[in-house]
């Protein structure tokens, strides 16, 4: 995951500015009820959610990326991740009006929550670089379109300049 080592820096930069971070994590329920039917084909005869069942490898942050004390985990089950969860509110609640995302899949998770946050009226920064898609043409692309509905994209080092 190419993007990596950008997150960390976010992240990094986030910590040492006090920034809030938040991390969005998806996680289904072993029987699959509450995975989308487009990926019904990844829960197993005898039960299961394919990749993403709690406390498995595919659940877990990515080495080297780790919850910190005070730092809050959103546990979603679509690819936004405002789409039934309570990050709204605690983003409200903590006075927050720009969001700034990283992570992957770019043209699935990042671009279903950015437009979620648009739709509720938080500035939306993208992490250019702290983002990926299967191909750079997928991403540049996303992030295009994004730009289009009024939403930013930086680099990540532009961004932890700013702060």
């Amino acid at each position: 995951m190419s993007c990596l080592p950008r997150v960390h820096k976010a992240v990094e930069a986030a910590r040492s500015h006090s920034i809030p971070v938040f991390w969005v994590i998806r996680e289904h329920d072993p029987s699959g009820v509450d995975i989308e039917y487009t990926r019904q084909h990844l829960v197993s005869k005898g039960g299961g959610a394919g990749a993403t069942l709690p406390g498995s490898e595919g659940a877990k942050l990515v080495n080297g990326l780790e919850v910190q004390k005070g730092e809050i985990v959103v546990i979603k089950k679509r690819f936004s991740g405002f789409f039934s969860t309570n990050l709204d509110l605690m983003l409200r609640r903590l006075g927050i009006k720009q969001v700034v995302l990283c992570g992957v899949q770019t043209p699935n998770c990042i671009r279903a929550t950015a437009v979620d946050a648009l739709a509720l009226d938080y500035e939306v920064l993208i992490l250019s670089d702290a983002t990926a898609s299967k191909s750079g043409a997928v991403q540049e692309n996303n992030l295009e379109d994004m730009r289009c509905m009024g939403m930013k994209t930086v680099a990540t080092q532009q961004w932890g300049a700013s702060l």
